[in-house]
């Protein structure tokens, strides 16, 4: 039981000591969702003329309603970003090293992608305290509250870059399939404007966001925020993760999946 531990904290240490490191991409993590949220809310506002009573009936502002959207945005890109991290390190040979030792590939796998959650958790409190600063507040406890929807959403947008980089063979090609991935996922939600407002436009549409595996995670989080539970959206949430973890291991097991095909 001392050798799980050992990986465990070993692999979670490492995704913290290399996103110390890289201190560009936790500026990009902070700036990008503060970019929508302090210049394009006002101008998103005044277009869809949104005045919005969420399922709990407080009314809120739209820069309030877009925070939960903007926190799910962080944990994608960074959910991304380790995966681009996994490309590269099997390209180094890395990560053949790491996932042969002598524990088992889900674990280690797990491991990898438990870092990466707890940084991307991380970078979102960073930005709820920086909407603090600038008065967009929520519930006091819904910033406890929001803990577990955090950590439930990052690992399934983690285990969805996990299945990705056993998909990609090159580290060239991943950026491409990001963008067509994480764009689709983040404006096709519910994570800008509300579900019955994207009917108004297309009822298609709305069914493409109600299916969105974001839409989900951006409305668990919206609700703990407000110390809400809400429970199909943990269940939806909870099934795409066990989704993408079990595509995830598939295309890593040397056996059946692609990457011994790719090697």
């Amino acid at each position: 039981m001392s050798g799980y531990w050992t990986a465990l904290r070993a692999i979670v240490l490492r995704e913290a000591l290399r996103f110390v490191h890289q201190r560009e991409r936790f500026l990009a993590a902070l700036v990008r969702p503060l970019v929508w949220l302090l210049v394009f809310a006002a101008g998103f506002r005044a277009a869809l003329g949104l005045s919005i009573i969420p399922p709990y009936q407080t009314y809120i502002t739209y820069e309030t309603y877009i925070v939960p959207g903007l926190c799910g945005m962080i944990l994608l890109f960074n959910g991304m970003q380790s995966s681009l991290s996994l490309v590269y390190d099997r390209e180094t040979g890395s990560m053949r090293l790491l996932l042969t030792a002598p524990l088992p590939r889900s674990w280690l796998l797990f491991c990898k992608l438990l870092g990466a959650t707890l940084v991307g958790i991380l970078q979102v409190y960073a930005f709820l305290a920086i909407s603090w600063a600038f008065d967009i507040t929520m519930p006091p406890a819904g910033y406890v509250a929001v803990l577990p929807a955090l950590l439930i959403a990052g690992l399934m947008l983690g285990a969805l870059g996990l299945a990705l980089s056993s998909l990609i063979k090159q580290l060239e090609n991943f950026a491409g399939v990001m963008n067509f991935v994480i764009f689709p996922m983040f404006f096709l939600s519910t994570a800008l404007y509300p579900l019955w407002k994207m009917a108004e436009s297309s009822t298609l549409l709305r069914d493409i966001c109600a299916a969105n595996p974001f839409t989900h995670a951006v409305e668990l989080i919206r609700f703990a925020l407000y110390a809400e539970a809400n429970l199909p959206a943990l269940g939806w949430t909870g099934l795409a993760f066990a989704a993408f973890w079990g595509l995830a291991l598939w295309g890593y097991d040397p056996a059946r999946g692609l990457v011994r095909r790719k090697g």
